[in-house]
């Protein structure tokens, strides 16, 4: 049986935003640092999950696009973590291939300034929000998501 190939974490560079940060940058963990957490938070996926993700690009960014917000009603560029853009494996026929990777994208601006706001772990708050992004790409809502966050363990 061959082992599935680990999904790979790359960060996507962007040009530096002129408009105004909400933290210094010599502050704030580096968009390699985000992805040395997110690799770390994949390692901990159980393996039979992990082989169903290998055609997802994961990319960290600083920030979402202006366009996604603007199509998915946020207005405030601090308002999204990270987000799946693909077809989910619940609605993909097993004759489709897909021509182009399906994506999980990390903001890393809106990430550190929510885990200061809240207090919660950096490293823990990155992996809550992946595999968050890798639930939408086994086909559960945000609400699925939500009531299964909210069942006590």
């Amino acid at each position: 049986m061959q082992m599935a190939e680990a999904p790979y974490v790359k960060c996507e560079r962007q040009q530096r935003d002129t408009r105004r940060m909400e933290h210094r940058e010599h502050e704030s963990p580096s968009l390699d640092d985000l992805a040395a957490m997110a690799e770390r938070a994949l390692a901990t996926i159980p393996p039979m999950l992990a082989m169903r993700i290998g055609n997802v690009r994961f990319l960290v960014q600083d920030w979402p696009e202006d366009e996604t917000l603007q199509r998915l009603g946020i207005r405030s560029r601090l308002g999204l973590l990270g987000l799946y853009r693909g077809t989910p494996l619940i609605v993909r026929s097993v004759m489709q291939v897909s021509q182009f990777p399906d994506h999980i994208f990390l903001y890393r601006q809106p990430i550190i300034d929510h885990a200061r706001r809240t207090g919660i772990d950096l490293p823990r708050l990155v992996r809550h929000v992946l595999i968050h992004e890798i639930a939408h790409h086994f086909g559960y809502s945000d609400a699925d998501i939500a009531a299964l966050e909210a069942r006590p363990d």
